[in-house]
């Protein structure tokens, strides 16, 4: 059958997997049960042979890559709810990381993150945008590649060293706005961008693999130290969508997923996001689907994904929340009203009285409308409840099928080498100019030397007398003497003699 089986209330859910790609939520307070949730619907997708890519904050789900542990409590529950074959087994998962240490080192260029989420990464304003914009230009006008931060910084540095050419051809560029750009930078090379910024980048054929078996690879990717910068991790997840949207090709509404995408923590997406990248963000939303992509946010509030993108989720698994404060109580009413209501059911009251391990589901079902809300248990998963130990995850990054293409980095020629070598060919480009400015400077250094030399000799320094203080000297001594006072008679005679005779 084309159906995961979800859970059971009075009957059986299934999610149809003809409408998995229409999206979906699973809500709930914590330690109600959702990563629980989560993980039996991946390790279904799994078993159809749909490739699951999930982000991991709290490190919890990596018991997706091992088998479970029998107990009798797991076998009750399978039994209730009519899984005829259940039995422990583990995934077929690979490990990623963006900083290279959990997982293969997941990458990307700045080009191909473009200025539009580079700057919400830098959490720029509008005019330092419109700068980075101009400097992603002046690369593409100039043919240079921008794959790493240091291509970035190189860029940023000949915007600098040219700003009133380039301000003159692509608009204004103030120090101050430049200057706060390159500061933004250096935090996000010492938050961890110079390890996700490079090559090789990531292919997306690599997250959409199956093995030899026909079951859907796991992706799982280690963000609980991503999530201490939450706007790294936003907008990598934005990228990552807006990268299959832009590259995958049209599939209608398949069979089945090409990939399903979990995203822990959702509320991290949309907080501080700009319009016009939420608008970004729903218009994906909308379009994806056809691409054969189901996007399935994982939160604690259902009110935490924005109205116009929570409207297009058709798939729900609700699981219990408290209504202690008024924040709570609304989410609760927002929960109750996003399901079709069930006669049988008040969802309002019922949604505070859940246990761990049931929720209130409604799945899409023919034509891909949504079934009436069911108070349902939910399928426990194959795999361990529970994180793995390190040294299992080493072995299952080991084991990987796509480690060598990833785990070592390339630095080709870009932006950066280029610049240097321009600088370089310039210095080096008339060295006789230089030699010669060189002997001028030896000999104009003489010229002062000598001239300085001759300058003391006759007005003498601080520690002696020259030439012409002496003599001013002696001519005074020699006004005081007998001969002295003759010469200044005369002087004077004559002066009168001739006033005189006028």
């Amino acid at each position: 059958m084309n159906t995961l089986l979800i859970g059971k209330g009075e009957q059986q859910v299934h999610l149809n997997l003809k409408y998995a790609n229409r999206h979906g939520l699973i809500a709930g307070a914590t330690g109600t049960g959702k990563t629980v949730s989560l993980m039996s619907l991946a390790e279904g997708f799994s078993r159809q042979g749909v490739p699951v890519f999930i982000t991991d904050v709290k490190g919890d789900i990596s018991g997706l890559a091992m088998a479970g542990t029998p107990s009798e409590k797991l076998l009750q529950r399978a039994a209730q709810i009519g899984i005829e074959d259940y039995h422990n087994e583990a995934n077929p998962v690979v490990l990623w990381d963006l900083a290279g240490v959990q997982g293969h080192p997941l990458r990307t260029t700045i080009s191909e993150m473009g200025p539009t989420l580079l700057s919400r990464i830098l959490e720029l304003n509008d005019t330092q945008s419109g700068i980075l914009d101009i400097v992603f230009q002046l690369a593409d006008d100039q043919g240079l590649l921008l794959l790493d931060l240091d291509d970035l910084r190189a860029m940023l540095a000949l915007v600098a060293e040219e700003r009133k050419e380039v301000s003159a051809k692509y608009g204004l560029i103030s120090a101050q706005s430049l200057a706060a750009i390159q500061r933004s930078v250096l935090g996000l090379e010492r938050d961890g961008g110079k390890d996700f910024f490079g090559e090789p980048a990531l292919q997306l054929e690599d997250l959409m693999r199956t093995n030899l078996h026909g079951r859907g690879i796991i992706n799982l990717l280690a963000a609980n130290k991503l999530i201490l910068t939450p706007r790294l991790y936003s907008s990598f997840l934005l990228w990552l969508l807006s990268e299959l949207f832009e590259n995958l090709p049209e599939v209608g509404d398949p069979e089945k997923p090409k990939l399903v995408f979990f995203i822990d923590e959702a509320h991290l997406l949309f907080e501080g996001c700009p319009p016009s990248l939420l608008k970004r963000v729903e218009q994906i939303m909308r379009l994806i689907r056809s691409k054969g992509v189901g996007v399935y946010f994982c939160s604690q509030f259902p009110d935490d994904v924005p109205g116009e993108i929570l409207g297009q989720l058709g798939n729900r698994i609700q699981h219990a929340l408290r209504a202690y404060t008024p924040r709570d109580q609304k989410a609760v009413k927002t929960a109750a009203e996003t399901f079709v209501p069930n006669p049988k059911l008040v969802v309002s009251e019922v949604i505070s009285q859940l246990g761990v391990g049931e929720a209130l589901v409604s799945m899409l079902a023919d034509k891909g409308v949504p079934t009436m809300v069911e108070r349902a248990l939910i399928a426990p998963p194959r795999c361990r409840m529970g994180p793995a130990t390190s040294e299992e995850l080493h072995q299952v990054r080991a084991q990987s099928p796509i480690g060598g293409k990833y785990n070592h980095s390339i630095n080709r020629e870009s932006a950066y080498e280029l610049l240097n070598q321009r600088r370089t060919s310039v210095a080096t480009s008339n060295p006789t100019s230089t030699a010669s400015n060189t002997a001028n400077d030896g000999q104009t250094g003489q010229k002062a030397e000598e001239q300085g030399w001759f300058s003391e000799l006759i007005f003498g320094n601080k520690r002696r007398q020259g030439l012409a203080e002496t003599l001013s000297k002696q001519a005074a001594r020699t006004v005081g003497s007998q001969l002295g006072k003759q010469i200044l008679r005369g002087i004077l005679g004559g002066m009168l003699g001739k006033s005189s005779r006028r």
